[in-house]
């Protein structure tokens, strides 16, 4: 397989848009067509070495495959696929493949539930419980207990709505941290797939926060509150709102939370690289996507493609617009990815030099971030796919792969952002 390298676009039109205290400036029309590497500051040897760092990951063994893009200026200087979406049956990688995005849906589910704060439905500053009244008067866990029943003390406050997007309320995941309350979590079957957005609320009613609000940074089933809240707020389930205001108006046909049967073809295996090569996880993590879907876990639950989630991320970019369709204002994109954290927070665990804004990791320290900019704004999810936006340099990234060695996941994570800042010439800084 050949990379793509783009001729010049032809027809190229000047647009300025100035963001408040945004640092974006935008000088080309922001609509996904394809364009040299030269024509946006960045060199063509550089993308060649992008697109074989990409590559050698799959002809190392690591990956089964892989579909990677650039694009700067709102211009696509690389996409790329390559290896397998299924090994066995020897399906190629297309940039139609079909991922689990897992928790790259969490941006998608803050862009929706910011939509209605721009109509006025809620302020950020609002008590959760002012709208999921189930989860009023939570009281904390302050020591363990006995019989796996933490001993507990009132909050301090009620769990806010910035407090919810920032993963600073006081929820956990019940997965990634140990504790009576996480047993709680894995006890209750939290986010069951074969429940609803309400059965979880239901639960999370009767279980204790697992630190008080506002103290902690603590990933967290948070956003799939945010999906139980959007719907609270429109009055339609979370998959017609997601449907309806988001994926229809920016066209993107292949995001949703099942495969329909004619596309199932289309649908990537899931992988884990180690040392006795790629086999198949065994745990079925994400269900198997088919309808009928109950759970819209607004935390995890989308499919996607790389051509889908170009038009999502391209449209934050431009500061919520897209081809002439407006999803956010410029505003609230720039308050999505400003930091959040409560005062005496620098940075969020596990991940130096980022803070949080709502439902973005955000830059603070580039040097801790293999040359990211200030301000750039990223998240990942645990099959391998990610992505980041930065601002300073105009451009976005997105990567591609169903592998779930987390930890090569964040190895390659960094040696994306390191080839796609060595390839540029021009930069903005």
């Amino acid at each position: 397989m050949k990379t793509r390298l783009y001729p010049p676009c032809i027809k190229q039109l000047t647009l300025a848009i100035a963001i408040g205290a945004s640092l974006i400036t935008q000088a080309f029309a922001q609509d996904l067509t394809p364009a040299s590497p030269e024509s946006v500051g960045l060199s063509e040897q550089g993308i060649e070495d992008l697109a074989a760092g990409m590559r050698k990951a799959v002809d190392e063994g690591n990956l089964a495959g892989i579909v990677s893009t650039l694009i700067r200026d709102g211009k696509i200087v690389h996409l790329d696929a390559y290896g397998y979406q299924d090994i066995q049956d020897q399906v190629p990688m297309t940039e139609e493949t079909i991922f689990r995005i897992f928790s790259m849906t969490k941006p998608v589910t803050g862009v929706a539930l910011m939509m209605l704060h721009e109509e006025g439905k809620f302020s950020l500053e609002d008590p959760v419980s002012q709208y999921i009244p189930e989860l009023a008067g939570l009281r904390v866990a302050a020591a363990d207990g006995p019989d796996g029943v933490p001993e507990t003390e009132p909050a301090d406050h009620e769990m806010t709505i910035r407090e919810l997007m920032s993963h600073t309320g006081g929820l956990t995941y019940g997965l990634f941290s140990r504790s009576q309350v996480d047993s709680m979590y894995q006890a209750a079957n939290i986010l069951d797939a074969n429940g609803t957005l309400k059965d979880m609320i239901d639960k999370l009613a009767q279980i204790p926060l697992r630190q008080q609000p506002g103290s902690l940074w603590h990933y967290s089933v948070s956003v799939d509150v945010q999906g139980y809240l959007v719907e609270v707020l429109s009055g339609q389930t979370f998959a017609e709102f997601l449907q309806q205001r988001l994926f229809d108006p920016l066209n993107m046909g292949d995001t949703g939370f099942a495969v329909p049967d004619s596309d199932r073809e289309r649908f990537a295996t899931m992988y884990q690289s180690g040392q006795g090569g790629l086999t198949q996880p065994q745990d079925a993590l994400g269900g198997d996507y088919r309808e009928p879907v109950t759970f819209y876990g607004g935390g995890g639950g989308l499919v996607s493609t790389i051509g889908d989630y170009m038009k999502f991320t391209q449209m934050l970019a431009n500061g919520g617009e897209l081809n002439g369709v407006r999803v956010l204002s410029p505003e609230s994109v720039a308050l999505m990815r400003s930091n959040q954290l409560p005062e005496g927070m620098e940075e969020i665990p596990g991940y130096p030099g980022n803070q949080f804004g709502l439902d973005f990791a955000v830059v603070v320290d580039p040097s801790r971030n293999n040359g990211m900019s200030e301000g750039s704004y990223w998240w990942w999810g645990i099959g391998g796919t990610w992505f980041w936006i930065d601002p300073v340099e105009n451009l976005t990234f997105i990567g591609m792969i169903q592998n779930r060695n987390l930890m090569y996941a964040r190895q390659l994570q960094a040696i994306s952002k390191e080839l796609v800042y060595s390839a540029i010439t021009e930069s903005n800084r």
